[in-house]
């Protein structure tokens, strides 16, 4: 089908991409050059940008919250931040201290979870005075956060994985008393090894609430499902991609699998993008590839399907992984809006 690509693209490097909640089709993309993107997502016409907002430093992470009109940022300025996309209004909910990678919201739970390069996690219920918040202490440094109706999955260094009941999370939260520190002593409902070798890049839940992939910096994805018995573990798996071959040479380039994110309407179905700029679509269940696209002209960095299904937005922009070092973003960084057909994003089934 389609593809758009967005005026009026971020500066410098793209570090998330996130659609609104419903049948909303604006898109947050936060960057590197201090600032959020809002784009309203229409008609190929019509794909406008309608606001940008800038932050004392690069944005690390973005997610919509309870509706399309409020939003929560994390970045190297080391603040979880609520943002009033029609004010404009930025309200401080908590501080880490290092930068927060990653934010996400609970619309069952109407909650905020940010995790930090502090080694922590801050858990902010809405619905209590603002400055109140839970921290949870992480063995390692966060790379990636993922949640879904039930869960909340954090992907660190050191190959760990750490799946936490999100009730739980909530309710112990909400019956901790305020103090200096605030920290909650809580255990995760389960603790996992990555099943790849390298160093974790993203996590991605799947939408049905039965697992979650993983990527790493060495070309390879893992699926994996959250019920602990040994049948269902016995269905776990890991494939290479995202590598292409030097002919002259005779070896494999191995690039790093930057993005996932699993398609809301085809739950099976999740997107892949690596730095060697490809984008594919995965079959989570029956282990088999739905289609490649051509190649996107810059190494892959985010992506996110619409909650509809039906749209697919790539962000794009020098990844350095050539080895040339740094090199002047402005005009190489894009975001692409791909329309998708039908039947573009069912899954395959099993062979």
């Amino acid at each position: 089908m389609s593809q758009q690509e967005l005026r009026n693209a971020p500066l410098d490097a793209i570090s998330a991409l996130k659609f609104g909640p419903g049948d909303s089709h604006r898109l947050l993309v936060s960057s590197w050059d201090k600032s959020v993107y809002l784009y309203d997502i229409g008609s190929e016409s019509t794909h406008l940008l309608l606001n940008s907002f800038e932050f004392r430093a690069p944005v690390l992470d973005v997610c919509f919250g309870s509706n399309d009109r409020e939003a929560y940022v994390g970045g190297l300025d080391w603040d979880v931040r609520k943002l009033d996309l029609e004010s404009s209004q930025q309200i401080v909910l908590s501080s880490h201290a290092a930068a927060v990678k990653s934010v996400v919201y609970s619309q069952q739970n109407d909650v905020v979870i940010s995790a930090s390069w502090d080694s922590t996690m801050h858990i902010h219920i809405l619905s209590n005075p603002i400055g109140s918040y839970a921290t949870v202490l992480l063995p390692s440094k966060p790379f990636s956060l993922s949640i879904t109706a039930t869960k909340l999955v954090v992907g660190m260094a050191s190959r760990a994985v750490h799946i936490y009941d999100l009730l739980e999370l909530v309710q112990a939260t909400s019956q901790l008393r305020q103090s200096d520190t605030n920290v909650l002593s809580i255990e995760p409902w389960q603790r996992r090894e990555s099943s790849l070798k390298y160093m974790t890049r993203a996590v991605a839940c799947m939408p049905n609430d039965a697992g979650y992939a993983t990527s790493s910096i060495e070309g390879r994805v893992a699926v994996e499902w959250f019920d602990s018995s040994t049948e269902s573990q016995a269905r776990k798996y890991a494939f290479k991609y995202h590598r292409q071959t030097n002919e002259e040479e005779g070896i494999d380039v191995v690039y790093p699998v930057n993005a996932l994110t699993f398609n809301p309407t085809h739950v099976n179905t999740f997107a892949s993008g690596g730095g060697d700029g490809i984008v594919a679509l995965w079959d989570a269940v029956a282990k088999r590839r739905i289609r490649q696209y051509q190649r996107y002209p810059q190494s892959v960095a985010a992506l996110a399907f619409s909650q509809d299904g039906k749209l697919l937005a790539v962000g794009v922009c020098p990844g350095f992984e050539d080895g040339k070092g740094e090199v002047e973003a402005n005009g190489q960084v894009k975001v692409f809006v791909r329309e998708l057909g039908a039947s573009e994003a069912k899954g395959k089934g099993a062979k």
